[in-house]
């Protein structure tokens, strides 16, 4: 009864000891029952990828395909949302090593091949045996009685390497509590994908309202397709410990998804802002598609000539500072009313007026960065053309001051404004004046914006010419 019982527990370890190699399943896209994809402004976006897979009991390897070439491989991470309870990862591999001839050949080093060469006269395949001594800079066949360098011929490979893979696969050993259909999300992050806002203006005829329509800008660089895709935006300057250089990817195919689409819903989250596409949506591999995020119409704004002064010409002297100054135009609206009223994610926005003919015509653009709602939105669209400035110093004195310590300068200006249009027009005039300072006499009345900004409003007619004068005494304390 003992030599049965010994014989027994022999075979069972024999039999639990035998290294049989365990069977990969694979999942694809066609498992797939749901895709979410949350982008953020820094070339990094959050994937949750949720299939139905039939698994075992006790342990599996499985070969998740199709997942994202840049993905962040640390950060991955497989659950089982039907039976969480016994499911355990041992062992994660991230094969972004895909299948090429020169992969092919370069996992073949030191291994043989077949060398296929058909003769030049009979036609007739002469099938020879070589091994890959090299791949670096060329390849180096060892044939049996040669060495030659160069490809003689077609190469014929035995099997493609287990961890050479067509697509970008991440494949996870792991143990699970029963066998079935069980639905399996492995979430990741990733660079190549991206997204910006883009707006749309359109003025109208006087000036004094404008339209506005907000895009969202997607751009899919990662190497695999997510498809009808739950998408979420997140707009904030996320901290990152190491952020990946995008490569750039010239030809993208561009789609839109914008007629008749609902605007993007907008929620805070944390410090930042999130918005939820309101429908699935298909990021296709290197494509840049288009969505809406908001539009609205008739937006009040107020229309602005500014001319921008430099603080240097205080403190030295000059003779003519400038015989021509741009004149730059401004735009200015609050981010409130309906349609507004919500945080803008930064963009650009492209602003355009209708000619006489009723064509939109291109007539400047600037960059906005977060705005939250109820804060005004202020842009340069350019130099006007039939308002212009000279600037001269016409007065410079050097003063001593209280202490060594002390500079005291006195100058005084002229500043003549030019307007070549038929109708009056208001210029503002803005002057940087460093250290402590004093306007002594004047043409115009200012007012004093900040500590160190004076600042004049002078109205001019049409085909006319103004002058400002003033004298400003700067005092410097090193």
């Amino acid at each position: 009864m003992l030599k049965k019982i010994v014989i027994i527990c022999l075979v069972i370890i024999s039999t639990n000891g035998s290294a049989t190699p365990l069977a990969e399943k694979t999942t694809t896209l066609q498992d797939q029952i749901e895709m979410a994809v949350t982008i953020y402004n820094n070339n990094l976006a959050l994937i949750k990828d949720t299939r139905d897979i039939r698994l075992d009991s006790n342990l599996n390897k499985l070969a998740w395909r199709e997942v994202s070439a840049k993905m962040q491989s640390e950060t991955a991470l497989l659950r089982n949302l039907t039976s969480p309870v016994g499911f355990h990862i041992q062992e994660q591999n991230f094969d972004f090593d895909l299948l090429t001839p020169q992969k092919l050949l370069e996992k073949y080093t030191n291994r043989k091949i077949s060398v296929i060469r058909i003769h030049p006269s009979s036609g007739q395949e002469n099938k020879e045996k070589a091994t890959v001594l090299a791949t670096n800079g060329g390849v180096i066949l060892k044939f049996d009685d040669r060495i030659e360098t160069g490809i003689p011929g077609r190469l014929a490979f035995p099997d493609v390497p287990k961890d050479l893979r067509d697509k970008p696969t991440l494949v996870a050993t792991f143990q699970n509590a029963m066998a079935g259909n069980q639905k399996l999300e492995l979430s990741y992050l990733t660079a190549g994908l991206s997204w910006q806002a883009d707006y749309v203006a359109e003025l109208n005829a006087t000036d004094s309202h404008l339209d506005l329509n907000g895009l969202v800008t997607l751009t899919n660089q990662s190497g695999t397709t997510f498809p009808e895709a739950k998408l979420q935006l997140v707009a904030g300057d996320v901290n990152r410990v190491h952020q990946p250089k995008a490569r750039v990817h010239r030809n993208l195919a561009m789609s839109a998804e914008m007629a008749n689409a609902p605007a993007m819903t907008e929620e805070a989250l944390f410090e930042y802002h999130l918005y939820t596409l309101q429908h699935l949506t298909t990021l296709a591999e290197n494509q840049t598609k288009q969505v809406a995020l908001m539009s609205t119409t008739n937006i009040p704004i107020e229309k602005e000539f500014l001319l921008q002064g430099t603080a240097h010409h205080f403190i030295e002297p000059y003779d003519e500072l400038s015989k021509s100054s741009k004149i730059g135009v401004f735009i200015e609206f609050q981010n409130k009313g309906e349609g507004l009223g919500i945080p803008l994610p930064k963009g650009i926005i492209r602003v355009y007026k209708k000619d006489k003919q009723g064509n939109a015509q291109f007539i400047g653009e600037n960059q906005i960065d977060h705005t939250p709602n109820n804060k005004p939105i202020r842009l340069k669209l350019g130099n006007a053309f039939d308002l212009t400035a000279s600037k001269k110093q016409t007065d410079y004195k050097k003063l001593h001051g209280k202490t060594k310590s002390t500079k005291v300068f006195e100058t005084a200006h002229k500043i003549t404004l030019k307007n070549a249009k038929d109708r009056a027009v208001t210029i503002t005039v803005v002057e940087p004046i460093p250290g402590d300072w004093k306007i002594l006499a004047q043409s115009h009345p200012h007012q004093k914006t900040s500590s160190g900004t004076a600042e004049w409003t002078i109205s001019i007619p049409g085909k006319h010419k103004t002058s400002l004068t003033y004298r400003v005494r700067t005092r410097y304390t090193y």
